[in-house]
Parts: structure tokens; sequence; C-alpha cells
């Protein structure tokens, strides 16, 4: 058996479960072996009744006291029954698992292991898991990975197909030799993706994480390298004259707001860049909603002027659409040539827009991961612009790059990285930073309340609704499963709609609905057919909707803060006041801590900094990582020291590095 070999070969796995496997994106038993624990669940000593907290994970040793009861109110089966170990009681409450009733006696003990809360006079503990004392006592003190899962596939199931190939695992080749290793104390590599595994502590599990990481920063800034090698201080083959440099200023003239003195700056930079002898590598770094865009449309003008062909490469396809009717409307009158190329156009119609590229009949494109197929190319492509950028890998930027004859690059992030890390990370990219908001834009409003508070921000979204303003409210999952504590769009949508009634309009939006159906929603929200949309956080990036002016986030201590804080700039883009809602479920310490830096400060940079110093010392994989760069396991900020020793070996040792029989030299791809 070999790493490259299909996931079907490995023992326990048939049809069935490898198409579930699939979903995950594992088709090999590298990918299998690459797909890591989200978190850890640790079993501990349990604990007594009465010195339990609410919002804390603990595990209690109790007796079933009551009978046990079934109701079954709306599409729901609700299993309850209360325990208690003498100093205390707390009821036990099942959704949607009727067979619990046959497995749980009144009278015998069992250890249940939850996040307690209090509900009225009661201390409720939601869907726990349950063991017999024996079985329990066999749990304590083992690390148990928990993987990101999909409908159908447990964690259970993922650990056993590791095991099987756990001997694989550990005689995975380096990527480094020895003596390398040995100079920087590095783990050896299968070493430490066993230990991520199968970790025996944490203090192990810290150093295998960290080891992994490096890996994927390595194999980052190769490809960095590479790119440089490749792009940088290429002879400029677009020229753009001072005469066209010269009409942009009517363009910005024209436009109904004065520009921060960030974004003239970044267009400063731009001219200077297009204008010189060198073809243009530039990143525009700005907090969400510092108005990159307009920066972005000043460069695709000027280019316009000069003769030549421009892209713009976003990440998503409602996203595409958004770019592409704004770019219509604010270049109307212009003369300019805009089109949209996604993936789910007809082949006839992607046939025929690649044909007026080819032919110069297009001016502007935009588009998503259709724009670097190999049948997509151009007549005189003198820039490309890539929107959100840390949605897209190092090689994917070098193929839009590649297009056409050396064209100027504009990537464009939101990420905050301090300027140390980003002088690595951007290593091939000049950079331009808008640090100021644009004028008239009135700052967010924040609370964080407990789940209580919810009849109250109803009642306000519903009068901002009467005011003609639009809401989002965001919930962590598409629809119910076994965590019946996580609110998901699909319940909710249903259950708000008999709150506020028929007057006001309501409809949810998730990942799985098909691109069609996401921007037909969208559509419906940006023009004042929806009032409120319950949401995944597949509206987290890029969507400007000006009326929106309530962001509502249910399970807030579930999500990381540069999360939080992407999702928050989805509104305040109007003039109007606009507030952040941000729900804590679990109202813990912990979590009030974690979620007060949002309530106050609205500063990316900032919050990104605070997010690192509250993480607890399990928080590697998960909702707590930034998500806003290309790596499975790695954190600029929580490894930051693992990326400054790989960009030292790229320095030194650029030559000896070797990613044969890996898929880790497709990181970013």
């Amino acid at each position: 058996m070999q790493l490259s070999d299909s996931i079907s070969t490995v023992k326990g796995i048939g049809e069935k479960t490898e198409k579930l496997f699939h979903k995950l994106g594992v088709y090999t038993i590298e990918d299998l072996i690459r797909t890591y624990p989200r978190t850890y669940i640790e079993y501990t000593e349990p604990v007594s009744v009465n010195s339990i907290r609410p919002g804390v994970r603990c595990a209690i040793r109790a007796k079933v006291v009551t009978n046990i009861e079934v109701k079954k109110p709306r599409r729901m089966t609700i299993v309850s029954f209360s325990v208690s170990d003498g100093t205390g009681s707390v009821r036990i409450v099942f959704f949607n698992s009727p067979y619990i009733r046959s497995v749980i006696r009144k009278g015998d003990s069992y250890v249940f292991v939850g996040t307690p809360k209090v509900k009225g006079n009661f201390i409720v503990m939601e869907m726990p898991e349950y063991y017999e004392l024996r079985k329990y006592t066999s749990l304590k003190s083992v690390m148990q990975p928990v993987y990101p899962l999909t409908a159908g596939l447990t964690s259970n199931t993922i650990r056993k197909a590791v095991k099987e190939v756990s001997y694989l695992i550990e005689g995975m080749d380096d990527i480094l030799p020895k003596d390398i290793l040995n100079e920087y104390g590095l783990m050896p590599r299968g070493q430490a993706s066993f230990n991520v595994h199968f970790p025996r502590d944490m203090e192990e599990l810290k150093k295998s994480i960290k080891r992994l990481a490096f890996d994927e920063f390595l194999s980052f800034l190769y490809d960095i390298k590479i790119l440089r090698e490749n792009c940088i201080r290429k002879e400029n083959a677009h020229p753009v004259g001072k005469d066209a440099a010269g009409k942009l200023q009517e363009f910005i003239g024209s436009l109904p707001f004065e520009l921060t003195k960030g974004q003239k700056d970044a267009v400063s930079d731009i001219i200077t860049d297009m204008t010189g002898p060198y073809t243009m590598n530039r990143l525009i770094q700005g907090d969400v909603g510092s108005g990159k865009t307009v920066v972005a449309e000043a460069a695709l003008y000027v280019n316009y002027l000069a003769g030549y062909q421009g892209a713009l490469m976003v990440p998503t396809e409602v996203l595409a659409v958004q770019h592409f009717k704004d770019l219509s409307k604010v270049f109307s009158g212009t003369g300019m040539r805009i089109s949209l190329l996604t993936g789910s156009l007809k082949d006839k119609e992607k046939k025929d827009i690649k044909k007026k590229l080819l032919d110069g009949e297009i001016d502007i494109v935009v588009g998503t991961h259709a724009l670097i197929q190999d049948s997509t190319d151009w007549k005189n492509l003198g820039l490309t612009v890539i929107d959100e950028q840390h949605r897209f890998g190092v090689n994917q930027r070098k193929k839009l790059s590649m297009k056409g004859n050396a064209p100027h690059t504009i990537v464009m992030s939101a990420t905050p990285i301090p300027r140390t890390l980003a002088m690595i990370i951007y290593a091939d990219l000049d950079v331009s930073l808008i640090s100021e908001m644009p004028m008239g834009r009135k700052r967010i409003m924040n609370c964080v309340v407990g789940t209580s508070y919810r009849p109250t921000a109803y009642k306000f979204i519903g009068d901002e609704i009467k005011k003609g303003h639009q809401t989002y409210i965001i919930c962590p999952m598409i629809e119910e499963n076994e965590s019946s504590d996580i609110e998901n769009v699909i319940d909710y949508s249903y259950g708000i709609k008999d709150w506020f009634g028929s007057e006001v309009r309501i409809e949810y939006l998730h990942g799985k609905l098909s691109e069609e159906d996401k921007i037909k929603i969208l559509e419906r929200f940006m023009d004042g057919s929806i009032d409120i949309l319950v949401s995944t956080t597949v509206i987290e990036v890029g969507i400007n909707n000006p009326n929106a002016t309530v962001m509502m986030i249910e399970n807030a201590e579930r999500f990381g803060l540069a999360q939080l804080h992407q999702l928050r700039g989805r509104v305040g883009r109007g003039d109007a006041q606009s507030y952040a809602i941000f729900i804590d479920t679990k109202e813990s310490e912990e979590s009030k801590e974690r979620l007060s830096v949002l309530e106050n400060s609205n500063d990316g940079f900032f919050i990104a900094k605070e997010d690192l110093r509250l993480r607890g010392p399990g928080d590697f994989f998960g909702i707590r990582q930034s998500g806003d760069m290309p790596f499975n396991i790695a954190d600029i900020y929580n490894h930051a020291d693992m990326l400054k020793m790989a960009q030292d070996i790229i320095l030194k040792y650029s030559d000896r590095i070797s990613f044969k029989d890996t898929k880790l030299a497709e990181t970013t791809i």
C-alpha cells in the first residue's frame, strides 16, 4: 500500500464510505493522513453536580432518578430524564434520539459528559455523551481526535481508517535531510504526522503541529521564491503613458465621494508602477470596508485607457456577479466592454466569451477560477486583479499572471497581518496599506449578549426593518445534527418566521445551494425584497449591501475573532448607523473575555493580536484558526516562529528541499 493509493484500498472503507470521504476532499491515503483533527477531547475525572459551572464542559457520575420521558413537538423527538449524585440534580435532554429510551434505565448510574447550561431553575445538559463507568475509565486521560465531518461520517470511522494506515505515516519521507532537521531541532515529518492523529500528551501535540505548520510554510515560501524568480523585475511589457494616468484623475473626480488618504496613496503607487519600467506586482492591504475595490477600479480604468484588457478574479460566483454589476455601473458611459466568466455558464456562453477575449472584443472580464483554465486567453492582457487573495494559492496567482505577456498584477487582502510577517508572506509583492475608513462611515455599534437577549434583539431588528433597513442573521450550521445546541439556518429561519409574522420577508442561504440559487437569493436581498437573510458564513466574503444595518451572529463563541470581524464588516457600508449583535450561547468567562474584544474594537489588526493572546492551549484547529491563508494546519500568528524558520531555510538550503512523493507541494494550489 502506498500514499498515492485510493482511499478505497483501506480496510473497512467500502463504496458508500468512500463517497463520504470524497465529500471531504479525501481521495488517497495521503489525503486521509493530511485530514488533521480539528480539535481533541480529553475525558477528565467526573466532578460533583454541585461544583459544575454552566458553559464549562465536564463529566458527572450520576444515577437516573426519574422515568424516561419522550415528547414529539414539531418535527422533533425529545427524550429527557433527571440524574442525581446526591449533591444535586441535572436534567438530561436528547434531541431526535428515540433509541435513548431503550438504552438508558432508571436506577442505573452513568458518566455523562457535556456542557451544562441553566434553563429557568434547572441545570440542563443537552446531547451529552454517556458511558458506563468501566468504559469511561478506559477513556480518561486519552486525547481523542475530533475530525472535520460530513453527514454520515463519524470521527470514529476516520480514526479507524487512519489507524489502518499508521505504519505508512511513520515511514513517510522527509522533505529535508537529517542534518538540517537536527540543526533546527525539527521533529521528523512522519513522527509529527503520527502524533497529530494519536497524541500522547499536549506537549507532544504542540511540537508535532509546529513541525507540520513548518512544512506548509516551507512549501508556500518555496512557491513564492519560484514566483518571484519568474515574475519580478521583468521589463514592463504594458507601459501606461502619462496621458492615460492624467485622464484617471477625471474618473476619480467624477466619483460621488472623495478618496481617503490611504486610497489616494495606493492609486499613486499603482500609477508609479504602471508607468515605470517594470511589471507591477502589488498588494493592496486594508481592513474590511476600507475601500480597496475603488483602488482596483482606478487601476482597471487606467489600464483600459492605455489600450489593454483587464481581468478581475474572485473566489466565488456570487462575488463575481456582484463585482460584474458594480463595474458595469461604475464604468457605464465609458464605452468599456465588461463580461462575466464563471464555471456555471453554459459551454456555448463560455466559448463565446473566451473567443471575444482572444479577439480583443472584451475590455474587462470578471470571473472565478475559470479565468485560469488553459482554454482562457486574452489578445492583450495588461492587468490582473485578484480579490480576496487569501482564498487563492500562490500557484493560482502565478497561473493568472502568466496569461498574456507579463501583465501587471494587483492582489487585495483584508487579512490583518503584522508588517514583519507580511514581509515574509508577501515577499514577491510591493505593499500599499489603506489604514483608514472611507469618510462618512459610522462606527459599527457592537454588543455581546446571552440567549435571553434574543427577544430584545428581535424587537430591535423589527424596528430597523420598519425604517426600511435589512438584517443578516448568521448560524454556524446548515441543518440540525447531533449538536442540537448549535443554531442552524433552516430551523432558525422557520422559527423566526413564527416570531416576526408574514409581514417580514425572511429567507435562508447556505453553501450547499446551487450557485444559481445563491445568486438569486442575494439579488433579492440586494434589491430589498428580503428583510432578514439567515445564512451560514457563505456571506463572509465581499457581499456589499449598504442598506443592511444589523448583523446578528448566533453561537458567536464558536467562531474565531477574525472571522467574526469579517462577518461584521458586511454591515456599516451605508450612511445609516449599523449594529453587530453577538449571541454568546456558552456564556462562560472565557467566551465573554474573547467576545468583549469585538465589542470594544473595530480594528482588525488589534482583534487578530487579541485572538492569538486569548486562545486556549488546545485551540490549534477549526474555528479559532484565522482561516485567512491557504494552509491546512499552519497559523501565521500562532506559528510565526515556524514561518521565520522556513524563510531562513529557503534562503540557505533551497537546493536541498525535496517535495517528491508528497502532495505537500500542492498546499497552496
